[in-house]
């Protein structure tokens, strides 16, 4: 496995990169952290779905890197592997899968050594670029995980956007600035490709939060408004799920939209009713997309995986956070197979 100073040496001696990361607020903050300490380069969004594999190929050609950075993503084929004539380095977070063949890429996560070990990719990225802290603390707030220690740090600089009172993931997340600042990044990721293009371009030349949290630049107000137009569908979609919410250990809300809104959702749901395991999931293509969260005495993973066998569907993720897709006409089965395992 590569170590954090190596990856910076390979960002010292790159001159043209190529950033693939997940397009949530981890993955668009570890880009942001690693894009503008070397100043160069082009970063591309990543659906989650199948990761990368060779279709992304056209991406090397039209671009032309010396290098090809992947953060946040748990999944790269051989077969874009084998094929890409330049150094791959692969920064993640998540599980080590013993399905996975990771030669030919310099790889990097602390699950390798501790599998227990879950540090989001931003927080990696800070510690391979020690600066724009601000934005090492959006990213890892959003990932839903507070290390205590540098935590402390950020409310040590920025005491405004993050309370010394805040022990908490979740608490970070949506009574914190910073927390309001990953919701910010999540959302501008939404959209078309051409605005959320723009929208990263943007975030590239914001020196401070205060540019965004109060728009006290063009750059800032730009991606406030993109936010606030985003946000506007989040919200009703948000009061409709509430109104799921009973006496079931289970809260199961469905939807059908053109833009996926499951993963922000989840989280949120699982603020307001952190006793419940909260399903969240969206109809699109004769799937239904999910977001799952759980209580910390529960691992919603465990119960995903067997819930899974004899269906068409996949999935996988955290113990308290995992994403799936099942077939619609599995969906019922899923939801039986899912009632049945918690129990």
């Amino acid at each position: 496995m590569i170590s954090l100073a190596q990856i910076r040496k390979e960002l010292d001696s790159c001159k043209k990169p190529l950033f693939f990361f997940h397009d949530d607020a981890d993955g668009l903050s570890s880009f942001l952290l690693l894009y503008r300490y070397v100043g160069e380069g082009k970063g591309v969004p990543i659906k989650y779905g199948p990761g990368i594999d060779e279709t992304f190929l056209r991406r090397i050609e039209e671009f032309s890197p010396d290098k090809v950075f992947i953060t946040d993503m748990a999944i790269v084929s051989q077969e874009f592997i084998q094929q890409v004539k330049v150094p791959i380095i692969w920064i993640d977070h998540h599980p080590v899968s013993e399905d996975l063949d990771y030669n030919g890429t310099k790889y990097y996560n602390p699950r390798v050594k501790n599998p227990d070990k879950n540090i989001p990719a931003t927080k990696i990225c800070y510690d391979i670029v020690k600066q724009d802290l601000w934005v090492g603390a959006v990213g890892t707030i959003g990932d839903w995980v507070f290390i205590p220690s540098f935590m402390k740090k950020v409310s040590n600089e920025f005491p405004q956007f993050l309370s010394k009172k805040i022990k908490t993931p979740e608490d970070a997340l949506f009574n914190s600035k910073f927390g309001l600042l990953a919701r910010i990044f999540s959302n501008v990721l939404k959209g078309r490709i051409s605005e959320v293009n723009k929208c990263i371009n943007v975030l590239t030349r914001i020196k401070d939060p205060e540019e965004i949290l109060n728009q006290t630049s063009s750059q800032g107000n730009f991606i406030y408004k993109r936010y606030k137009h985003v946000n506007q569908p989040y919200a009703e979609l948000l009061e409709r799920a509430k109104k799921h919410a009973s006496e079931d250990p289970f809260l199961i809300f469905s939807y059908k939209a053109d833009e996926s809104f499951t993963g922000e959702l989840s989280n949120e749901l699982l603020y307001l009713y952190p006793d419940k395991v909260t399903i969240v999931a969206r109809k699109k293509s004769g799937e239904m997309r999910c977001s799952l969260r759980s209580p910390k005495n529960i691992s919603v993973k465990d119960i995903l995986e067997k819930s899974l066998v004899g269906i068409e569907g996949k999935g996988g993720g955290h113990p308290q956070a995992c994403g799936c897709s099942v077939r619609e006409e599995c969906w019922e089965t899923f939801i039986e197979n899912m009632r049945r395992e918690l129990e």
